[in-house]
């Protein structure tokens, strides 16, 4: 347990902000389930909507190192890749 008062705040503004990023990384998640949800429906202009919000939330989540760039850049092209399969035709 933290003895200052510097200490105690600082443990406090760590629970704060592990909250805060639990959150944001779990919409995350969320909207990606729901873009490969979308893809599997097979509705390509809803596909296409969807992913661009998608990629802003994944850049705005890198940018607040939520994630790494790299996984950022990793994610998006794995998206990106499985809309050009399943829409190739």
């Amino acid at each position: 347990m933290p003895n200052t008062a510097n200490a105690k705040k600082a443990l406090r503004k760590s629970f704060k902000r592990r909250d805060r990023n639990r959150m944001k990384r779990s919409a995350l998640r969320t909207q990606i389930k729901r873009l490969r949800e979308t893809i599997e429906a097979g509705d390509q202009e809803k596909v296409t909507e969807v992913f661009r919000l998608v990629v802003k939330k994944i850049d705005q989540a890198a940018s607040d190192n939520l994630i790494h760039k790299n996984a950022a850049a990793r994610t998006k092209s794995r998206l990106s890749r499985q809309i050009k399969k399943t829409f190739a035709s």
